[in-house]
Protein backbone atom coordinates (compact mmCIF):
# COMPACT_ATOMS: atom_id res chain seq x y z
CA UNK A 1 0.00 0.00 0.00
CA UNK A 2 1.32 3.50 -0.90
CA UNK A 3 2.04 6.02 1.85
CA UNK A 4 0.73 9.13 0.73
CA UNK A 5 2.16 11.39 3.10
CA UNK A 6 -1.58 12.40 4.14
CA UNK A 7 -2.75 9.88 7.23
CA UNK A 8 -6.09 10.60 6.70
CA UNK A 9 -6.14 9.65 3.22
CA UNK A 10 -4.15 7.01 3.47
CA UNK A 11 -6.69 5.60 6.17
CA UNK A 12 -9.81 5.94 4.20
CA UNK A 13 -7.74 4.10 1.44
CA UNK A 14 -7.18 1.34 3.80
CA UNK A 15 -11.23 1.43 4.79
CA UNK A 16 -12.77 2.00 1.29
CA UNK A 17 -10.23 -1.80 0.14
CA UNK A 18 -11.05 -3.40 3.26
CA UNK A 19 -14.77 -3.03 2.71
CA UNK A 20 -14.71 -3.66 -0.65
CA UNK A 21 -12.24 -6.90 -0.50
CA UNK A 22 -14.99 -8.86 1.99
CA UNK A 23 -17.73 -8.05 -0.71
CA UNK A 24 -19.19 -11.57 -1.85
CA UNK A 25 -21.57 -11.42 -4.77
CA UNK A 26 -24.60 -11.53 -3.14
CA UNK A 27 -23.72 -8.33 -1.44
CA UNK A 28 -23.38 -6.75 -4.74
CA UNK A 29 -27.15 -5.72 -5.48
CA UNK A 30 -28.09 -4.34 -1.53
CA UNK A 31 -29.68 -1.53 -1.10
CA UNK A 32 -27.60 1.47 0.81
CA UNK A 33 -27.68 4.99 2.54
CA UNK A 34 -27.17 6.47 -1.01
CA UNK A 35 -30.77 6.62 -1.91
CA UNK A 36 -31.50 4.72 -5.28
CA UNK A 37 -27.43 3.23 -5.72
CA UNK A 38 -26.64 -0.59 -4.96
CA UNK A 39 -23.36 -1.38 -3.18
CA UNK A 40 -22.15 -2.19 -6.91
CA UNK A 41 -23.32 1.77 -7.62
CA UNK A 42 -21.37 2.85 -4.90
CA UNK A 43 -18.84 1.25 -5.51
CA UNK A 44 -18.23 2.24 -9.09
CA UNK A 45 -19.36 5.92 -8.02
CA UNK A 46 -16.25 5.75 -5.09
CA UNK A 47 -13.79 4.42 -7.69
CA UNK A 48 -14.11 6.95 -9.96
CA UNK A 49 -13.80 9.73 -7.78
CA UNK A 50 -10.68 8.72 -7.06
CA UNK A 51 -9.48 8.82 -10.30
CA UNK A 52 -11.10 11.87 -10.76
CA UNK A 53 -8.36 13.46 -8.27
CA UNK A 54 -5.89 11.64 -9.86
CA UNK A 55 -6.67 12.85 -13.33
CA UNK A 56 -6.65 16.59 -11.94
CA UNK A 57 -3.16 15.72 -9.93
CA UNK A 58 -1.51 13.70 -12.58
CA UNK A 59 -2.74 14.70 -15.67
CA UNK A 60 -3.93 11.13 -17.05
CA UNK A 61 -7.45 10.33 -17.87
CA UNK A 62 -10.76 10.51 -15.37
CA UNK A 63 -13.02 7.70 -14.63
CA UNK A 64 -14.61 5.97 -18.00
CA UNK A 65 -18.26 6.71 -16.71
CA UNK A 66 -19.87 9.54 -15.29
CA UNK A 67 -19.53 9.05 -11.10
CA UNK A 68 -22.92 10.05 -10.55
CA UNK A 69 -24.86 7.92 -12.97
CA UNK A 70 -22.96 4.89 -11.72
CA UNK A 71 -24.16 1.46 -13.95
CA UNK A 72 -25.52 -1.23 -11.80
CA UNK A 73 -23.23 -3.85 -13.72
CA UNK A 74 -21.10 -5.14 -11.51
CA UNK A 75 -17.17 -5.01 -12.68
CA UNK A 76 -15.79 -8.48 -13.01
CA UNK A 77 -14.02 -8.06 -10.25
CA UNK A 78 -15.28 -5.62 -8.01
CA UNK A 79 -11.85 -5.69 -5.43
CA UNK A 80 -9.64 -4.91 -8.82
CA UNK A 81 -11.85 -2.29 -9.74
CA UNK A 82 -11.66 -0.33 -6.62
CA UNK A 83 -7.69 -1.50 -6.14
CA UNK A 84 -6.57 0.55 -9.63
CA UNK A 85 -8.45 3.51 -9.08
CA UNK A 86 -7.16 3.85 -5.20
CA UNK A 87 -3.79 2.68 -5.80
CA UNK A 88 -3.66 5.63 -8.88
CA UNK A 89 -5.07 7.94 -6.43
CA UNK A 90 -2.87 7.29 -3.84
CA UNK A 91 0.54 7.33 -6.27
CA UNK A 92 -0.66 10.83 -7.34
CA UNK A 93 -1.34 12.36 -3.71
CA UNK A 94 2.59 10.59 -2.74
CA UNK A 95 3.64 13.34 -5.39
CA UNK A 96 2.07 16.69 -3.52
CA UNK A 97 3.71 18.09 -0.99
CA UNK A 98 1.59 18.36 2.30
CA UNK A 99 2.32 22.13 2.31
CA UNK A 100 1.70 22.81 -1.08
CA UNK A 101 -0.79 26.19 -1.00
CA UNK A 102 -2.47 24.97 -3.87
CA UNK A 103 -3.73 22.03 -6.30
CA UNK A 104 -5.78 21.12 -8.80
CA UNK A 105 -9.29 19.42 -7.32
CA UNK A 106 -12.45 18.19 -8.81
CA UNK A 107 -14.41 20.06 -6.76
CA UNK A 108 -15.49 23.98 -6.36
CA UNK A 109 -13.49 26.24 -6.16
CA UNK A 110 -11.16 23.36 -8.21
CA UNK A 111 -8.32 24.67 -6.44
CA UNK A 112 -7.39 24.01 -2.52
CA UNK A 113 -4.82 23.51 0.09
CA UNK A 114 -3.41 20.08 -0.03
CA UNK A 115 -4.15 19.61 2.99
CA UNK A 116 -7.97 20.23 2.67
CA UNK A 117 -7.61 18.37 -1.17
CA UNK A 118 -6.37 15.36 0.51
CA UNK A 119 -8.87 15.23 2.93
CA UNK A 120 -11.99 16.45 0.58
CA UNK A 121 -10.67 12.86 -1.27
CA UNK A 122 -10.32 10.80 2.14
CA UNK A 123 -13.59 12.04 2.68
CA UNK A 124 -15.17 10.73 -0.10
CA UNK A 125 -13.69 7.24 0.07
CA UNK A 126 -14.54 6.97 3.92
CA UNK A 127 -18.01 8.30 3.67
CA UNK A 128 -18.24 5.46 0.90
CA UNK A 129 -16.79 2.64 2.83
CA UNK A 130 -19.12 3.56 5.14
CA UNK A 131 -22.26 2.94 2.97
CA UNK A 132 -21.31 -0.25 1.94
CA UNK A 133 -20.39 -1.80 5.26
CA UNK A 134 -23.45 -0.30 6.29
CA UNK A 135 -25.31 -2.36 3.12
CA UNK A 136 -23.91 -5.74 4.02
CA UNK A 137 -24.03 -5.15 7.69
CA UNK A 138 -20.25 -4.81 8.38
CA UNK A 139 -18.71 -2.56 11.41
CA UNK A 140 -18.11 1.25 10.25
CA UNK A 141 -14.70 1.64 9.50
CA UNK A 142 -14.91 4.93 10.35
CA UNK A 143 -13.06 5.90 13.76
CA UNK A 144 -13.20 8.91 15.61
CA UNK A 145 -10.02 10.25 15.24
CA UNK A 146 -10.79 9.87 11.17
CA UNK A 147 -14.13 11.19 11.66
CA UNK A 148 -13.63 14.18 13.25
CA UNK A 149 -10.56 15.19 10.71
CA UNK A 150 -13.08 14.32 7.87
CA UNK A 151 -15.53 16.39 9.51
CA UNK A 152 -13.23 19.54 9.70
CA UNK A 153 -12.90 19.23 5.91
CA UNK A 154 -16.25 18.27 5.11
CA UNK A 155 -16.97 21.94 6.73
CA UNK A 156 -14.73 23.57 4.01
CA UNK A 157 -15.84 21.80 0.80
CA UNK A 158 -19.55 20.64 1.13
CA UNK A 159 -21.61 23.56 0.95
CA UNK A 160 -21.05 24.28 -3.02
CA UNK A 161 -21.15 20.72 -3.84
CA UNK A 162 -24.63 20.46 -2.38
CA UNK A 163 -26.40 22.48 -4.98
CA UNK A 164 -24.97 19.47 -7.44
CA UNK A 165 -26.63 16.75 -5.70
CA UNK A 166 -23.22 15.61 -4.83
CA UNK A 167 -24.68 15.12 -0.79
CA UNK A 168 -27.87 15.35 0.21
CA UNK A 169 -29.26 18.48 2.87
CA UNK A 170 -27.52 17.64 6.43
CA UNK A 171 -29.93 16.05 9.38
CA UNK A 172 -30.34 17.95 12.40
CA UNK A 173 -27.63 17.35 14.90
CA UNK A 174 -28.43 15.25 17.80
CA UNK A 175 -27.55 14.89 21.69
CA UNK A 176 -25.37 12.74 22.49
CA UNK A 177 -24.17 12.34 18.70
CA UNK A 178 -20.13 11.51 18.62
CA UNK A 179 -17.79 12.82 15.67
CA UNK A 180 -18.95 9.92 13.67
CA UNK A 181 -22.70 10.68 13.96
CA UNK A 182 -21.83 14.05 13.11
CA UNK A 183 -20.17 13.77 10.26
CA UNK A 184 -22.62 11.91 8.77
CA UNK A 185 -25.36 13.71 9.55
CA UNK A 186 -23.15 16.56 8.26
CA UNK A 187 -23.46 14.76 4.78
CA UNK A 188 -26.92 14.30 4.87
CA UNK A 189 -26.81 10.48 6.75
CA UNK A 190 -28.75 8.52 9.16
CA UNK A 191 -26.38 6.99 11.33
CA UNK A 192 -28.63 4.64 12.42
CA UNK A 193 -29.06 3.26 8.62
CA UNK A 194 -29.38 -0.42 8.51
CA UNK A 195 -30.25 -2.49 5.60
CA UNK A 196 -32.96 -4.26 7.07
CA UNK A 197 -34.84 -0.91 7.97
CA UNK A 198 -34.17 0.28 3.81
CA UNK A 199 -35.35 -3.78 2.79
Amino acid sequence: MTSTGFAALDASHHALRTVVGSLAAGDLGRPTPCTDWTVTQVLRHAAGDQLGFASFLDGGSGPEENPFTPSATPPQDPKAYVEQAVTRSAAAWSAVDPDTEEVAVPVPPNKLSARVGAGACALDAAVHAWDIAMAVGAPSPLTPELSAELLDVARQIVEPLRQYGAYATALTPQPGDDAEAELLRYLGRDPRWTAVAAA
